[in-house]
């Protein structure tokens, strides 16, 4: 028997079959589609309407060009609009409009807050038209409202569009004020920090005056005018010290033309005694200079000597002069020197010069003691340089970075508060609303043109199922190939049939039927639809 089936050749499509089940079906298939037609169609004409109110919000750019204002909010409109959406359908915001506009009644049964907020919600619906040429770019979102009643649905429209515009107005507002805020914030500790960086640095000048790389220039030249002076000081000092020789030399040649008494020693008496005496006593003093200080006992002591016998020599001379001027003639020989006036009169000149020449070799020295001790300090100013640039370079850079950090935020601050401000003055990027929201006419659903279509298909697809199933369970034999296909053996002959004329009318008759039956169902479905578009 299995190889019997596999060598049955396989059938191929017979036009003539499918007509025949036509013939005998058609009118189980025409009630069928008829039927699944209008369960559809008329449920089209059942289910409540739906009204559905749209309008369209247009994204409107700033208008002050992003190259003088750059704004300070979050430039995502898409992720802005989520939020937004999220916040306006929140149960809060839904309660109110619902309470406002009296939507959803209670109708025999408690309605429960949430169900009424979950029924809203799924009537809510949010479109983004974005830009064709690039998807990234939305340029409009529609917001729409379906309701069972037009005017309910276009009241709840405008109420969720000025939601739209009002919550985005807020929300960048308050996103620009935060920014603004927070740049200010920062501000004031980069100012703080600043601040500190900046004392810090002073508080290291004031410490190391002298010792600033700044300084090192100005130190150098005081230093080299400094040098200058002290080679110009001990030039002069050299020059005092060898008039000062001169002066010695002149003095000790008027003292040889002397003829001063003398003690019984031998030992001269009066003003040459005393010139002896001080020149003695200032060679001392200047050997005691070069081993020691001004402070040292010996040089005080001997200073303070020599400070006495000049005294003691001033009187002495006073009484010459008085005595030179007041005598015509020798005194008495015992108590007076001889000695020639005018030799003693150019002996004190000399002798002035050379008092004049010991203060000035005392201030010469002096001043180069001086210049040596600022000259040391100098030099030890510029030694500690390198050691004080470091530092300050250190503290340099942390106030440098301090300023950039202040500058930059005090520039991005200053950004900001133009960028709010253009939020408050709503100048920046805003919803408008390009289409009010619309008055719906006719209902959005039920679509009763779309039903009616999906009625046809639906009646074709039941009647095709249930004409396929018939078949499936029909075991008669309407055709001689059915015959022969059962038979084990081939036909040799057949029986005829004979038709009689009532036969051929009732077939008519039934033919004629079908037919009037299929314009039937044609004409109901072309009138459902036309009725459907026209009250659509």
């Amino acid at each position: 028997m299995p190889e019997l089936l596999e060598d049955q050749p396989t059938k191929e499509f017979d036009l003539a079959v499918y007509l025949d089940i036509i013939r005998r079906r058609h009118v189980v298939f025409l009630a069928v589609l008829l039927a699944g037609w209008f369960l559809v169609w008329g449920s089209s004409w059942v289910l409540p309407p739906r009204y559905k109110s749209t309008t369209l919000i247009l994204v409107q750019q700033p208008t002050m060009p992003q190259n003088y204002v750059i704004p300070n909010v979050n430039d995502n409109l898409q992720d802005r609009l989520q939020t937004i959406t999220q916040q306006i359908l929140s149960r809060t915001r839904l309660l109110l409009i619902i309470n406002r506009l009296h939507l959803f009644p209670d109708t025999g049964h408690a309605t429960s807050l949430d169900d009424k907020v979950a029924r809203m919600r799924k009537a809510i619906d949010i479109e983004l038209v974005r830009d064709p040429g690039n998807d990234s770019i939305i340029n409009a979102f529609k917001v729409s409202y379906s309701a069972g009643d037009p005017h309910l649905a276009q009241k709840v429209d405008r109420e969720l569009t000025s939601l739209f515009i009002d919550e985005n107005l807020r929300i960048r507002q308050q996103e620009s004020e935060g920014t603004t805020r927070f740049l200010q914030d920062q501000l004031q500790n980069a100012r703080i920090a600043l601040a500190d960086q900046e004392t810090k640095v002073r508080a290291f000048e004031a410490a190391h005056e002298g010792e600033l790389p700044a300084q090192q220039a100005s130190n150098l030249e005081i230093l080299r005018g400094l040098q200058e002076q002290l080679q110009t000081e001990e030039d002069s000092l050299n020059a005092a010290r060898q008039q000062r020789a001169y002066y010695q030399s002149l003095i000790q040649q008027y003292r040889a033309l002397q003829t001063p008494l003398h003690t019984a020693g031998g030992a001269p008496t009066g003003l040459a005694g005393l010139d002896q005496e001080l020149e003695k006593l200032r060679a001392q003093l200047t050997d005691l200079r070069t081993r020691y200080t001004d402070q040292y006992p010996d040089v005080q002591r001997v200073r303070q000597e020599i400070a006495e016998t000049e005294r003691t020599r001033a009187t002495l001379v006073a009484e010459l002069k008085k005595k030179a001027s007041s005598e015509s003639s020798a005194g008495d020989s015992a108590t007076q020197e001889l000695v020639d006036p005018g030799q003693n009169a150019a002996l004190l000149q000399l002798q002035s010069q050379a008092d004049s020449n010991r203060m000035e070799i005392a201030n010469r020295e002096q001043a180069i003691a001086n210049l040596k001790t600022r000259i040391a300090k100098y030099e030890g100013l510029l030694s500690a340089v390198p050691g004080s640039a470091q530092e300050l370079a250190e503290l340099t850079r942390g106030y440098e970075q301090s300023q950039a950090n202040y500058n930059d935020l005090l520039k991005k601050e200053s950004d900001s508060q133009m960028a709010t401000s253009m939020e408050q003055m709503q100048e920046g990027e805003r919803f408008t609303m390009l289409d009010p929201p619309s008055l719906p006419l006719k209902p959005d659903f039920p679509n009763r043109l779309k039903m009616c279509g999906a009625g046809i298909g639906a009646g074709l697809g039941l009647a095709v199922a249930l004409v396929a199933l018939l078949e499936f369970f029909d075991d008669r034999l309407y055709t001689e190939q059915q015959i022969k296909d059962l038979l084990p053996m081939g036909v040799i002959a057949e029986v005829p049939e004979i038709i009689s004329i009532e036969d051929e009318q009732h077939e008519k008759r039934k033919l004629f039927a079908g037919w009037v039956m299929a314009a039937a169902v044609l004409l109901i479905i072309l009138v459902g639809s036309a009725f459907s578009y026209l009250h659509a």
